[in-house]
């Protein structure tokens, strides 16, 4: 499986929005959609976001107030504007705040998403995360080399056991709805996939079984939280 990119993206315009989530859930992202600034700026804190898309026009709490936020709590994570406001003035403010790019609409979305790559591969956040350790309580998950080490003991994951554990590591102590890894991992959310998945964590909660302040939670047909010091 390859990196699974997390996006935060606030749109008011319901039907643009949804247009959106499913093209570029399609390319095998993640996408969060919010309809204002105010609830997107909690979403940024709740979750793990690897890049972001603003409109400006927004209500509670217009786009270049967001990004400065956003800037201050993550001053790397990259930010797209895809916003109606055309003017010059506009755009510089937008570049000021340290934005990564900034489209008007209409705007072409292959245009977009090849954006997007560019930027992600620029900045490097790909390689970076992915080669990060994750502390679990007392285990160490080695997601690059497909690791979970407790002590002197190391199991090797499976593939799927590695991408379902990194996904709720990216979370870790929030939740992580099951439509969320199943799209990522399975690229599916029907029946016999979420039965896979059920699987899948059964034997996670096994492996980690060695910590007793580890523990995966199943919020009944939302999803799961890991809880972990």
């Amino acid at each position: 499986m390859e990196r699974v990119i997390n996006i935060l993206l606030v749109e008011d315009d319901l039907n643009l929005g949804f247009l959106l989530v499913e093209y570029l859930e399609q390319k095998g992202m993640i996408v969060k959609l919010y309809r204002d600034g105010q609830t997107a700026l909690t979403g940024f804190k709740t979750f793990h976001f690897d890049f972001c898309i603003l409109d400006i026009m927004l209500p509670k709490m217009d786009g270049f107030t967001l990004a400065r936020k956003i800037k201050a709590l993550k001053p790397k994570v990259p930010i797209i504007f895809l916003t109606a406001r055309a003017l010059k003035e506009d755009k510089l403010t937008g570049y000021k705040i340290g934005v990564d790019d900034y489209i008007t609409k209409p705007f072409d979305e292959d245009e977009l998403f090849y954006k997007i790559q560019a930027i992600l591969n620029r900045s490097g956040i790909i390689a970076s995360d992915v080669d990060n350790m994750y502390n679990i309580g007392r285990y160490i998950f080695d997601y690059k080399n497909q690791q979970l080490k407790l002590d002197e003991e190391t199991r090797r994951l499976t593939e799927t056991e590695n991408n379902v554990l990194w996904m709720l590591c990216l979370n870790k102590n929030n939740l992580v709805h099951r439509e969320q890894i199943l799209t990522a991992i399975w690229k599916d959310n029907d029946y016999f996939s979420g039965r896979s998945l059920d699987v899948f964590i059964s034997k996670l909660r096994k492996y980690l079984s060695g910590d007793p302040l580890v523990k995966i939670e199943n919020i009944p047909k939302v999803g799961f939280i890991l809880q972990a010091p």
